[in-house]
């Protein structure tokens, strides 16, 4: 990792959280509840209902219901605000996050602002590109970026209500990876840090696809069997993409990899377990879809995983088994059939 000067200490910087969803409004309200609430956060959000109840009544009603906010926590719908921060922390939904992060862009350039230090929060492959979020910044702002990557096993729920956490937080240049680190680090909330940018992105994206067919096999009453088959057979999955993308396989081992994947494979508060729960109960997808607010980034990642695989030449049955059922090609219990039926091989 690329060693740097000292950089401006942490606690004189002025920080944003951009996406106004449960994580997004989590990690902000954890960051300026740290050091005994003094440092003021900014959160942005699309909606002006969160905006307005967060600043009126301290609480996001409508991502992160009964958690109350801190009061150095404060919320707008004008990107510009967001844009002035000394460090800018991206957690809108993968496949919005190009669009967010242009807004950014030109809310900098007309404020005249040069790019800040800009983290990396949201868990997904971009569908048609195939781009990481950090490909995306680099597109987006230039190769010098060096965007600070967030991930782990954090339900933001227990981040919220104080549980204890730990994440990992990578970035090529280690001057910015410890600034964000210094920034996030409180007593419930511990960052480790890499300059594995790759695999710990790949990690927090992979993960969510096995979430869904896991959630698949609880509400189909599958059994605990096929339960701990496909996670152990989706983290096969995860490690022979993300090696031959080049991501370390210490990575994917670790808390943004298998950590994060045990967690969202076990809990059907997950938005993508509890997704393939409802799968596995017959529903369809678009009604599934239809009735809620936040995004299970599976459901778009499990497409653009598998396309990746295709290109890369990597095996990737589970992910492209989910695939057929998310499309309707084929229904859950032939899902099953089918990757029961694959030819015998050693493990």
């Amino acid at each position: 990792m690329k060693m740097e000067s000292p950089v401006t200490p942490a606690m004189n910087l002025s920080i944003a959280v951009v996406g106004g969803g449960a994580w997004g409004t989590a990690l902000a309200n954890v960051i300026a509840a740290n050091r005994g609430g003094e440092r003021k956060v900014l959160l942005w959000a699309r909606e002006e209902a969160v905006v307005e109840r967060i600043n009126a009544a301290r609480e996001n009603s409508l991502f992160l219901p009964g958690i109350p906010l801190c009061a150095s926590l404060c919320a707008s719908a004008d990107i510009t605000d967001a844009a002035s921060a000394d460090v800018i922390l991206l957690a809108s939904p993968a496949q919005h996050f190009r669009q967010v992060a242009l807004a950014v862009k030109a809310a900098l350039a007309a404020g005249n602002r040069g790019v800040p230090v800009l983290g990396v929060c949201a868990k997904g492959i971009e569908e048609g590109g195939l781009h990481l979020m950090s490909e995306v910044l680099e597109q987006v702002f230039g190769a010098a970026v060096a965007p600070v990557i967030l991930s782990g096993p954090t339900l933001a729920g227990e981040v919220a209500r104080g549980l204890p956490t730990a994440l990992v937080v990578a970035c090529e240049e280690e001057g910015k990876a410890r600034m964000v680190m210094e920034i996030i680090h409180g007593a419930t909330l511990r960052p480790y840090l890499s300059n594995d940018v790759l695999g710990v992105q790949l990690g927090g994206a992979l993960k969510n696809i096995f979430a869904i067919v896991c959630g698949i096999v609880a509400g189909r009453q599958l059994g605990e069997n096929a339960h701990a088959a496909v996670l152990a057979r989706g983290f096969a999955e995860m490690m022979n993409c993300g090696t031959a993308l080049g991501a370390r396989r210490e990575t994917l081992m670790g808390l943004s990899g298998l950590g994060d994947l045990v967690l969202t494979c076990n809990a059907r508060s997950s938005r993508n377990m509890s997704l393939g729960m409802a799968l596995g109960r017959g529903e369809s997808l678009a009604d599934i879809l239809a009735r809620r607010r936040s995004v299970s980034e599976g459901v778009f990642t499990a497409r653009a995983a598998r396309d990746l695989g295709r290109k890369l030449g990597v095996e990737m049955p589970i992910t492209e088994t989910l695939v057929h059922i998310l499309d309707g090609d084929i229904g859950v219990d032939a899902g099953m059939e089918r990757l029961l039926a694959r030819p015998l091989r050693r493990e």
